[in-house]
């Protein structure tokens, strides 16, 4: 519990602050100039504070520009701080991805831009015939967009002291004149919303609007198989690089998992998941060795969550999270924590706890004006606490860059004589409960969505 001291807690902080005390000047229009006043707290939630853990966690010295979160909590375990808001003037950004140190972001615009981790200077663009780049997906060396003709391109990227793009070709692949209706069949019928690739098998796959789900060869750019998967829009897909299992979710309100028919291309549905009739926006995926977590963020504020059985491979709904009150829009995981974007303008962290089901919201970061469209997160190496780079798009036309640090959980650690874990439950409780989100509501109203 040394590290916990107010000296050094405080000398960690002021090294962080004189790490980022410079802003670098960007090709985007400033937002607004990063100050103290950017700093939110999170808001405060019932709690029992602990006389004790005050004396022993202070608060960030006077002059940080970090910001100790939760506020009110008896294990205050997150400081998070905002270096960079960046407002772009030409489209919204509708897409983010991140790979070898680079930021890629697709917009209205026919441009990808790249951008330099983790101070974000503009390393170059990708430049296409069409945009309106609706989804981006980065592996290696390869970048995969969709844009505005319901076509994905695929860009080779490298990324050394000069940055160099090059595309390498468009899926489904151009034909001849007398091979074009065949290539035209293979094509989405309506926008690319989503895309996840499958690294062993080097299978990329595609989800859209028309309700279909595509798997397509990189090596040889051919559509391997094509499924109708949902009722309505697929919006995201999720692939498990330990088996190839898929995901899929819909705005008919269901996850879907797939597998591949062995020796074949085609793919057969194992399981449906349907907990709550709104449509199901985002998904995440965290695997490893001793357990896999299933999340998924609807409409209606809530994110369910279902974890793998280790003998049967079956996905058992573990509950949900409460805390967002409208739609959950982005998920995003990485280590033991879950980054949430809502429609509410905030972004939640939150900390699943080793051995078990129970997750905790470290954090309620006031990240936008309007709606926080896509999330991508990367992993920091510290030496005593878990660091975090965190990018935040939202519909306000903005895109900012988060310095997130964990302390470890105190496990064993009891509060006033209780249970430790009964002690987070009460921290967990909210003073409002979610509400459905007004968009939602509204065509549910006007009869232009399936559920009533």
């Amino acid at each position: 519990m040394e590290y916990y001291s107010k000296r050094t807690l405080c000398s960690f902080i002021d090294e962080e602050k004189r790490a980022i005390q410079s802003p670098t000047h960007l090709p985007f229009k400033p937002h607004q100039q990063i100050s103290d006043q950017d700093i939110h707290l999170s808001p405060s939630r019932p709690s029992t504070p602990s006389a004790t853990m005050d004396s022993i966690i202070p608060p960030p010295c006077p002059d940080s520009p970090w910001t100790l979160s939760p506020l009110q909590t008896p294990s205050p375990s997150l400081l998070y701080h905002c270096i960079a808001s960046l407002h772009r003037q030409d489209g919204t950004i509708y897409s983010i991805t991140l790979s070898r140190g680079i930021v890629f972001t697709g917009s209205e615009s026919s441009r990808i831009r790249a951008w330099r981790q983790p101070d974000c200077v503009e390393r170059g663009c990708l430049r296409a015939s069409i945009g309106d780049v609706r989804a981006i997906l980065a592996y290696g060396n390869m970048l995969f967009s969709s844009h505005r003709d319901f076509k994905v391109r695929v860009w080779n990227v490298t990324a050394s002291e000069n940055f160099r793009a090059k595309k390498v070709t468009t899926l489904p692949r151009k034909r001849s004149f007398l091979m074009a209706s065949r290539a035209n069949s293979q094509q989405h019928k309506a926008c690319v919303s989503c895309m996840a690739y499958y690294h062993a098998e080097g299978l990329l796959y595609t989800g859209s609007w028309d309700k279909t789900v595509k798997a397509w060869r990189i090596s040889d750019g051919k559509c391997a198989d094509s499924f109708l998967a949902h009722e309505d829009n697929v919006n995201a897909i999720v692939v498990n690089q330990e088996d190839g299992c898929v995901f899929t979710c819909s705005s008919d309100g269901s996850v879907k998992i797939w597998r591949r028919v062995y020796g074949q291309n085609s793919h057969t549905l194992t399981m449906t998941l349907k907990f709550q009739p709104s449509p199901v926006n985002a998904m995440a995926l965290s695997s490893s060795l001793s357990s896999c977590f299933l999340y998924s963020g609807s409409s209606d504020g809530f994110i369910n969550f279902w974890e793998k059985e280790k003998m049967s491979g079956r996905f058992n709904h573990g509950g949900f999270l409460q805390g967002h009150r409208f739609s959950v829009l982005c998920l995003v995981t990485i280590e033991k924590l879950l980054f949430s974007g809502s429609e509410d303008t905030t972004i939640r962290v939150w900390r699943r706890e080793e051995g078990s089901c129970f997750h905790e919201c470290l954090a309620v970061l006031d990240a936008h004006r309007g709606p926080v469209k896509c999330l991508a997160a990367s992993l920091e190496i510290e030496k005593v606490v878990m660091g975090f780079i965190v990018y935040s798009v939202g519909l306000d036309q903005t895109f900012k860059v988060w310095r997130v640090k964990v302390l470890p959980d105190e496990k064993s650690l009891c509060l006033d004589g209780t249970n430790f874990r009964d002690s987070k439950m009460k921290i967990m409780e909210y003073e409002m409960s979610p509400v459905l989100s007004p968009s939602w509501v509204e065509k549910k109203l006007q009869g232009n969505h399936p559920f009533h």
